[in-house]
């Protein structure tokens, strides 16, 4: 399989002169979707952490409910990219069938194998209520993640996804090219780890779009800190499905668009 990143040759045009020099960058790879041998989406991707995409597409994008329901999974990498052929048990693999779509997205595409704009703006089940933050673990939980971005460290130019727990710190984070599969990759970890959503805080080093909401709310996450502002219709979900979003999180603070009893000054945090 390829790796994460590539060192490559560029010339760097700097105080009025150019140089010759490398720089390391992220690599993009196709990456096919298939559930019994048929196609439901490709995405660009960072080919890393395949078997968390798998899992966490699956279970971000309605197909599957829980990890067993995947009876087989199998990685083949392709002369033009990587395929991820899975096998679903029954009922699931007759449902699959019948609702069978081909999209080919763009990197991070958050809406794959949709239709219809009912499916396209579908609102999710309501999460629970889950634990309360301080803002002092929020900053700490932002702190945190900056300095866990392996691969961006190196190259500047992809998103993470992490999840925080009290007393515990970044228990996980992936990273991608596109911030969809950032999350996607997320979901799968927690769940082959038996994280529970509920149990802690995601953060996205990305803009909060409605994709990102509905994917949070599918793994049961209740409160979700991005560095940049949330889209309307991201609001409007997130208050929709009981979401805690706080957005525009930076190094001097952030702001809370939905849901604001979660985040409780220290004092008051339950333990």
């Amino acid at each position: 399989m390829p790796g994460p990143t590539r060192r490559v040759e560029r010339i760097a045009w700097r105080g009025g002169s150019l140089a010759g020099g490398e720089r390391t960058i992220p690599e993009e790879t196709a990456v096919a979707f298939t559930y019994g041998g048929s196609s439901y989406a490709v995405m660009m991707a960072t080919p890393q952490d395949l078997e968390d995409f798998a899992l966490g597409f699956s279970l971000t994008e309605g197909i599957i409910t829980s990890p067993g329901e995947i009876e087989a999974l199998e990685i083949v990498k392709e002369p033009i990219g990587i395929e991820l052929r899975m096998r679903l048990a029954e009922p699931h693999a007759t449902a699959f069938r019948e609702r069978r779509r081909f999209l080919a997205g763009p990197t991070g595409c958050g809406l794959c194998g949709i239709e219809t704009l009912s499916e396209a703006m579908r609102t999710p089940g309501a999460v629970a209520d889950g634990s309360s933050f301080s803002p002092k673990e929020i900053m700490a939980a932002l702190d945190a993640v900056h300095g866990l971005q392996a691969i961006n460290q190196m190259t500047h130019a992809v998103h993470g996804a992490a999840f925080y727990r009290r007393d515990e710190g970044v228990v996980a984070l992936r990273e991608d090219v596109g911030r969809h599969n950032a999350l996607d990759k997320l979901a799968g970890m927690l769940t082959r780890r038996g994280i529970p959503g509920q149990s802690g805080l995601g953060i996205l080093t990305s803009r909060l779009s409605v994709e990102l909401v509905q994917k949070a709310a599918a793994i049961g996450i209740p409160v979700l800190v991005a560095v940049s502002a949330p889209t309307a219709l991201a609001v409007r979900t997130a208050e929709a499905s009981g979401i805690t979003l706080v957005a525009v999180a930076r190094n001097d603070g952030f702001e809370i668009f939905t849901n604001p009893q979660r985040i409780r000054e220290e004092q008051d945090v339950l333990v």
